[in-house]
């Protein structure tokens, strides 16, 4: 009897312990975000800032610059990398800690707040791979992409890249976006609370990190990246094996048959675009595959039937008054229907949202700016909200610097510019300086808003007032190239730093390591980008022709863009103009029809953006996302649990993979080390053709 009183004691006790374990679990998950980190001191801004990051940032920044370059060069998509950012960030400098602590050298641990600063760093560097117009714009100015376009070329619509005028013109117009909009983020973060969805979703990462269940799921997230990181090198590494020529290897492999290989219907085993489809919602995925069907399934043949009637049967394929008119400047028509409608949307929405916020406001109220005092906390704001607006506004970054940072920035932008593009007026960039501040911020607030950033609509709006204003005699196409990239870069960087500020506002980091590492990391990115795309540029010929490993689609419409808001449409072939219309209309009504319908829906209907990307390029990159989105879906089925937490992680790994195995394929290039063989395809009668004159 006693010892059966013992035992039941024993389980009494255990039950006990375990009702106390579960009411210590259940207040732990009620506690919110920054009650979790109560315990632990934010550093302050100096020491958010380390060495350590600033290392790591410069090895990851280079990582991404050739990530992005490939995909810059290749199809122009560029799916978000901040997953992948934060997470080899948070490992790089968790491994660094674990070593130095081991040797009883560690002064400081490491922070989100630091974590943080990483981010940002690399995500400012990485993004002037793509702002820096380098598969755009600035590769649009070149000879290669010239010969394309049309068949008379003025010298003074010419600009071949070089290395030195590059990185001058990078600098002088990649650091005037920070500055336009740093006196405003009081208002766009605390005043008006917008979401910046990507700044949001990334500090939710960045804390996730810190706490000991996401340090675990961290650890195995890095393993899985680690593990298909080393898949795709290894991959993209044998792949080059069979490349020794012209339509040789994987990459040609004409999967559906060489009819649908001929019409750019064929899966290319690259690693890095089933990643991106891992990555890229479903709906983008489909939109692509039904522009490629539509275009180089249905349009281009019958286009190609009318050789001889709508145009010249003489022409190269790569005539722009030929079939390649009409793939180009479809395109084109698509996405600036798309382009337009979208900026509207969301300058409306801007507007609209303005207005509201200005009437919550009493009349006799001045709109805060950054060095204003904070209004009191309501008593509806949070634990979390009062602790973060506390700390946001703790660190001032002064009005003077912004406004004497952007003037001064300016005159030397102005001065230094027109002798880069002597095409490019000095009063063109005084304009463009003048009206880009009030851009800046419809960008930066729309993009708070809908997570859209307009950067690129924007460029196409330089492109046409610029080139117009300076006419086909004083070199239009080339200074409306120049003045989109101008643009470009002034609203891109504002909503990146937008976007950083407020991640840093849900971690704690504090608003000038926020901005200083936005500034070294685009100071990184001014040298890095340019290095990384005159690599790229000497090391694989023919890069930025339609058939070559690097096409740079959107060089060619850029250029494209620009001649017609100088020339006109005189250039266009027959019946182009009118298809032209149609397709500017049909972006219009699809994209009106979605908003409509609503979310869900809309979830059904394409995307005119990404159905046009296809137009030029063909369907083949397509397949490849489709392909990962599968992957993705299947594996949700099987256990929706793993592919949320593991889908980005493998993801990132295969496009890093593949993207870093550039870096020794682009060595190998440069010192004269070719592949060793030729895969190639080929049908039956031409195999028998073949045969036959080996033989003989």
């Amino acid at each position: 009897m006693g010892l059966t009183e013992k035992l039941e004691e024993e389980e009494e006790e255990m039950n006990r312990r375990k009702e106390d374990d579960s009411e210590e679990a259940a207040a732990k998950e009620s506690l919110s975000i920054e009650q979790i980190f109560a315990s632990k001191e934010v550093p302050p801004w100096q020491k958010q800032v380390t060495i350590r990051a600033l290392v790591v940032s410069f090895v990851l920044s280079i990582l991404f610059t050739f990530i992005v370059m490939k995909l810059n060069l290749t199809t122009g998509i560029i799916p978000s990398l901040n997953v992948s950012a934060g997470l080899l960030g948070f490992f790089f400098i968790k491994t660094w800690t674990k070593l130095v602590q081991k040797s009883g050298m560690l002064k400081q641990p490491f922070t989100r707040q630091e974590n943080t600063v990483i981010q940002t760093c690399v995500v400012a560097s990485s993004g002037i791979a793509f702002s820096g117009g380098f598969g755009s714009y600035l590769f649009g100015m070149s000879e290669v992409v010239a010969k394309q376009s049309a068949e008379d070329t003025s010298a003074k619509d010419i600009k071949n890249p070089a290395l030195g005028w590059i990185i001058g013109f990078i600098f002088v117009v990649s650091f005037l976006g920070l500055f336009s909009v740093v006196p405003l983020r009081k208002i766009m973060i605390i005043d008006f609370k917008l979401t910046y969805p990507s700044g949001t979703a990334t500090a939710h990462l960045i804390n996730s990190f810190h706490t000991p269940q996401g340090a675990k799921l961290a650890k195995k997230q890095v393993r899985a990246l680690g593990k298909f990181f080393s898949f795709s090198f290894l991959w993209g590494f044998f792949q080059w094996f069979f490349t020794a020529g012209d339509d040789c290897g994987f990459v040609s492999f004409p999967t559906f048959g060489l009819k649908a290989y001929e019409n750019k219907f064929y899966f290319d085993f690259s690693a890095t675009y089933v990643g991106v489809g891992m990555i890229c919602p479903y709906l983008i995925n489909i939109s692509l595959l039904v522009g490629a069907i539509l275009s180089w399934g249905i349009m281009w043949p019958l286009i190609d039937n009318k050789k001889g009637s709508w145009y010249s049967a003489d022409l190269s394929p790569s005539s722009l008054h030929g079939l390649q008119g009409y793939k180009v400047f479809i395109a084109i028509a698509m996405i600036l229907g798309d382009g337009l409608y979208n900026f509207l949307k969301v300058l409306s929405r801007t507007l609209l949202g303005l207005y509201k916020q200005l009437r919550k406001k009493d009349s006799g109220v001045v709109i805060p700016v950054a060095s204003n005092s904070s209004p009191q906390d309501t008593p509806s704001q949070s634990y979390d909200d009062q602790i973060r607006t506390q700390l946001f506004l703790k660190d001032q970054i002064p009005l003077w610097l912004a406004i004497a940072g952007y003037v001064t920035i300016a005159i030397i932008s102005a001065a230094t510019l027109p002798h880069i593009f002597h095409q490019l007026k000095w009063y063109y960039i005084v304009v463009i300086y003048i009206i880009a501040p009030p851009l800046a911020f419809c960008n930066a607030y729309g993009c708070g808003l809908t997570d859209w950033s307009l950067a690129s609509t924007y460029g196409k709006l330089a492109i046409f007032t610029i080139g117009a204003w300076a006419g086909a005699s004083q070199g239009g196409v080339l200074a409306g190239l120049a003045a989109c990239g101008v643009m470009m870069n002034i609203v891109s960087t504002a909503s990146d730093l937008m976007q950083d500020f407020k991640t840093g506002y849900m971690t704690l980091a504090s608003p000038r390591s926020m901005f200083v590492s936005q500034i070294i990391g685009t100071a990184m990115g001014c040298i890095i980008s340019p290095c990384v795309f005159w690599l790229f540029y000497k090391a694989f010929s023919g890069l930025g022709t339609p058939d070559s490993e690097y096409p740079a689609p959107y060089a060619l419409v850029y250029r494209n863009m620009s001649i017609l808001g100088v020339q006109g449409f005189s250039a266009l072939p027959k019946n182009c103009l009118t298809l032209c219309y149609g397709f500017f209309i049909a972006a219009v009504v699809i994209n009106g029809i979605r908003d409509a319908v609503g979310k869900k829906r809309a979830s059904y209907i394409p995307l005119p953006m990404a159905m046009a990307i296809p137009f030029y390029l063909g369907s083949y990159f397509a397949i490849d996302m489709c392909v990962g989105s599968f992957i993705l879906y299947v594996w949700g089925k099987l256990n929706k649990a793993k592919a949320d937490a593991f889908g980005p992680a493998v993801a990132s790994g295969l496009i890093c993979g593949d993207g870093i195995w550039t870096l020794p394929s682009s060595i190998l290039a440069l010192a004269g080390v070719h592949p060793p063989i030729c895969m190639k395809f080929l049908s039956r009668g031409t195999n028998v053709k073949v045969d036959g004159f080996l033989a003989s």
